[in-house]
C-alpha cells in the first residue's frame, strides 16, 4: 500500500517518535548535574516534536486520568485530576488537568464553553497549594503551543512552589 512502510503510515511513525520524545523529557536524568538550561533545551525539544496532529488524540494525560499509567494523585474530583511532575522544575511541582479534554488542548484553543473549566484549573491550584502548605507564595503556569514549550496537547495548568522563584522565568 502507497504510503505504508512495515505496515505503519508516516503519521503512525510521527506519533509514536512524537510520544517517545515527551516520554523521554519526563524521565529523570541520569546525571544529577543537568543544569537548568540543559533542561530547559530538552522541554524545548520535546515541546516542538510534539504538536498537535489530531486534537483528539489520546495523550499521556488520558492514560493517567485513567489509571493505566501510574502517578504521585494529590486531588481529584468529579471535573479537575492532579498529580504530582515525574520531572519537577521546583521542591512542589503539580500539573492540574481537566479530566475530559472536550478539544482543549491548550490555552489558545479555548472557547467560551470552556469557561467553567478553566476557573476550575485556577481554583484547584489554589487549594492544593492551601493543601501543600505553599503559603509565602507559588507560580501558576501554562504553557501553549510548541514556542510556549508546551510538550503534552491536553491543557494544564503547573504549580510551582516551595522556594523562591525567579523573574524573568526564562
Amino acid at each position: 500500500m502507497k504510503g505504508l512502510k512495515n505496515g505503519m503510515s508516516s503519521v503512525s511513525r510521527r506519533n509514536i517518535t512524537q510520544r517517545l520524545v515527551v516520554f523521554a523529557s519526563h524521565l529523570p536524568s541520569s546525571s544529577s548535574s543537568s543544569s537548568d538550561s540543559t533542561s530547559m533545551a530538552s522541554e524545548k525539544q520535546a515541546a516542538l516534536a510534539t504538536a498537535p496532529s489530531d486534537a483528539d488524540a489520546p495523550t499521556i494525560f488520558d492514560k493517567i486520568i485513567n489509571k493505566e499509567i501510574p502517578s504521585n494523585v494529590v486531588y481529584e474530583d468529579d471535573k479537575v485530576f492532579a498529580f504530582r511532575d515525574i520531572n519537577p522544575q521546583a521542591p512542589t511541582h503539580i500539573l492540574i488537568i481537566p479530566k475530559v479534554k472536550d478539544g482543549l488542548t491548550g490555552l489558545s484553543k479555548a472557547e467560551e464553553r470552556h469557561f467553567e473549566i478553566l476557573g476550575c484549573l485556577l481554583y484547584t491550584a489554589k487549594l492544593i497549594a492551601k493543601q501543600e502548605g505553599l503559603d509565602d507564595g507559588f507560580r501558576v503556569v501554562i504553557n501553549d503551543g510548541p514556542k510556549g514549550c508546551q510538550s503534552v496537547y491536553h491543557i494544564h495548568v503547573h504549580l510551582l512552589g516551595g522556594r523562591q522563584m525567579n523573574w524573568p522565568p526564562g
